[in-house]
């Protein structure tokens, strides 16, 4: 017998509107999260009202278009969490809006798992969603759907969280949005491995290409088509580059009407609301790490941290990487699965698979919610395979936030994990120096070229001969051309100070 005050994960229910599908009406964010909190509630199997109305708190993932000062253009709710959980008959006591990032979904179950456990909550609804398909769709429309929504009533809003993500330097510079960001950690590892930028591309077609294979089966997926090696690395007019070394379709597929809903209570809790046994879920492993601000790290082309918080999770499961059945690690670009796989020994072509939706390319996801369909799916695959683990690896940010947790149907008690330790031991390692006027000769430590900006724009991460770190823009024909069809890394450039931003050139 487990402790009453276990948690276990009862309900999971996720919910996709398509616009190219019949039936396709704009719906709002606010009824894309109640759509998958309704299917969570049926599927504890006991009586969906009565377990409404025992919801103490509800949590929600910020949406992308309330991440950020700009207005949303179709309105959002003023109590996102609240609007929810009334459209589902519940009434908590508590509602919690999370901050930023794709580590929100575990984060909130590990932080709710373990107050459940403590006896501070009974009985917790996490969700969140995206309609971001819906807001480009009527973007140049006249008629608008109104998605505005005034809601009363108590809200922990958290704020955005964009502490260590992004700063005015790294603005200037042009990271603004995931893939130039992830380039620069991309074309990083590919010059840590010595690999040739065909080879590297080679490479992130073959881990992806079986991704789109599991989407094209996701009843859930927003882009349901499977998809070669071939395709995946061939750049044409449809598979265009976005920015480099990424072609169109290795990239998160940012359109998405996707909402997704975990259903967490205590044992206790569980017996007295009539929920069968065969629904429990354990959250038997769990981790949360962060990394240091990008130029600090001493290896942008590598995360530790969401390593760390990788091994972290098996070891409070108690058990091996190889104990693993299946597995869903985030997938917004290749580089995340790439740095597990690189820091675990886990092979990038596993016979268990390393996604269980289709990863975020091909089922979907941008903003902060994916992985709650990452836990939906691993929940459901643990059911079909009692005593068996699933691990879900969610990761926000520019690789800077790592949650992790592990499910099974196999029972035991709720153990705290030691990620503070491991944070302050991740801390206290040396960071690099950072230059933010740069004068002088460098050296391209790491780079990408924004195809989406006319001219084309080489970003570039350099080292100074004191070996500080700065950052560097350039539309110099010359190291464009450079950065955009040869192999930049360890090129040397004049780095000159502007009013807003360095300028670099060819030395």
């Amino acid at each position: 017998m487990v402790d009453p005050r276990t948690p276990v994960i009862v309900g999971v229910g996720q919910f996709t509107e398509r616009i190219d599908l019949d039936g396709y009406r704009g719906m709002s964010s606010v009824e894309l999260a109640t759509e998958a909190a309704k299917a969570a509630l049926h599927d504890c199997g006991a009586d969906a009202d009565t377990v409404a109305r025992a919801i103490d708190t509800v949590a929600g993932t910020r949406q992308f278009e309330i991440s950020g000062p700009a207005s949303a253009p179709l309105g959002v709710s003023s109590n996102y969490p609240r609007s929810v959980a009334r459209n589902i008959g519940a009434d908590p006591a508590h509602a919690v809006l999370e901050v930023i990032g794709g580590q929100s979904p575990q984060h909130l179950a590990t932080e709710f798992g373990g107050k459940i456990a403590a006896g501070e909550n009974d009985v917790v609804l996490i969700f969140g969603s995206e309609n971001t398909s819906t807001l480009r769709h009527f973007s140049k429309a006249e008629n608008k759907p109104d998605h505005s929504e005034t809601v009363d009533g108590q809200l922990e809003d958290r704020g955005y969280g964009y502490d260590g993500i992004f700063d005015e330097y790294t603005i200037r510079h042009g990271l603004i949005g995931a893939p130039v960001q992830y380039g620069l950690l991309e074309n990083a590892r590919r010059a840590r491995l010595g690999l040739s930028v065909a080879d590297y591309r080679l490479a992130m077609a073959e881990l992806f290409a079986p991704f789109s294979k599991v989407a094209a089966k996701n009843p859930y997926s927003s882009a349901p088509t499977e998809r070669s090696v071939e395709e995946l690395l061939t750049v044409t007019a449809s598979n265009r580059m976005i920015v480099d070394p990424y072609p169109r379709l290795m990239v998160a597929r940012d359109q998405v009407n996707q909402g997704a809903a975990l259903l967490m209570m205590s044992v206790e809790s569980a017996r007295k609301l009539g929920v069968p046994e065969e629904k429990w879920v354990y959250l038997r492993g769990h981790a949360d790490m962060k990394e240091p601000k990008l130029l600090e790290r001493a290896d942008i082309g590598a995360s530790p941290a969401s390593v760390t918080a990788v091994n972290e999770a098996l070891r409070v499961a108690g058990i091996g990487l190889d104990d693993v059945a299946a597995f869903d690690l985030y997938s917004c670009f290749p580089f995340p699965v790439f740095n597990i796989c690189d820091g675990t020994g886990l092979a990038t072509d596993d016979p268990r698979g390393l996604t269980l939706t289709g990863g975020l390319p091909f089922f979907g996801g941008l903003g902060n919610n994916y992985s709650m369909h990452g836990i939906a799916e691993a929940v459901n695959e643990m059911r079909d395979k009692p005593g068996q683990f699933a691990l879900v690896g969610a990761n926000g940010g520019i690789a800077s936030k790592y949650s992790v947790g592990i499910y099974s149907t196999e029972p035991a008690d709720w153990v705290a994990d030691n990620s503070a330790q491991l944070q302050a031991e991740h801390d206290a390692q040396p960071k690099v120096a950072i230059t933010e006027k740069a004068d002088g000769t460098g050296t391209i430590e790491t780079y990408t070229v924004r195809y989406d900006w006319t001219p084309h724009t080489g970003i570039i991460i350099g080292r100074l001969d004191d070996g500080s770190r700065f950052l560097a823009k350039t539309k110099d024909e010359d190291l464009v051309k450079l950065l955009s069809e040869g192999d930049p890394i360890g090129a040397k450039i004049v780095v000159t100070p502007g009013e807003k931003s360095n300028r670099a050139v060819l030395a």
